[in-house]
């Protein structure tokens, strides 16, 4: 079996050029995480390398199979210069981990919640998964392995989770959309919700 972050890498490296930095967090029981910065203009992208290294566990699954299940990859854009975003390395790392360490299968959908600020001052402590296949394409493997997706984070400030666990993933992001909301700033306030 080929080891498949190599290729996740390679895959990240032709969609947003070469990274400027990257960091590895290790934690207790699981593989190591690396976090990799891009910069392109005034935009700069976190992306994780390692939680593909697994497939994702159906977490009430009696044995996890070692070769099939979804595999991912989360990617993080936000405007540079506006806040210390290079702190999110850490809470990016948790939330790649997650797989591993609770069991969970990341889809589009979803909310991650790390219970702090993602870096400091930040008004979110939350992400929305959304659909991959847009910045980065995902990266067919050999079978009978499944693709790496790369699933994109949009940043939610506790009101918007909250907003969105009633009325769903679809219809915050229609609400961001009609509002114009900027996704990619990292100080913006909450899209009004009433």
């Amino acid at each position: 079996m080929a080891d498949v972050l190599p290729l996740v890498e390679a895959r990240l490296r032709s969609a947003l050029g070469e990274p400027d930095a990257r960091a590895a967090v290790t934690f207790l029981g699981t593989d190591r995480i690396e976090v990799l910065r891009f910069q392109e203009g005034g935009i700069v992208r976190y992306a994780s390398l390692g939680m593909s290294a697994h497939p994702m566990t159906d977490p009430t699954a009696v044995v996890a199979d070692p070769v099939k299940g979804p595999r991912a990859e989360l990617v993080l854009s936000v405007r540079s210069g506006l806040a210390d975003t290079d702190k999110v390395l850490r809470p990016l790392a948790v939330l790649a981990a997650s797989p591993q360490v609770e069991g969970l299968v990341v889809a589009p959908g979803a909310s991650l919640d790390v219970g702090e600020p993602l870096w400091p001052g930040a008004p979110f402590t939350s992400v929305l998964v959304a659909e991959p296949g847009g910045l980065v394409e995902d990266l067919e493997l050999d079978e009978p392995l499944d693709p790496v997706r790369f699933l994109p984070l949009l940043p939610m400030t506790p009101n918007e989770a909250a907003w969105k666990r009633v009325h769903g993933a679809q219809a915050l992001q229609e609400r961001w959309l009609n509002q114009g909301t900027d996704l990619r700033d990292p100080s913006r306030k909450s899209v009004p919700l009433e």
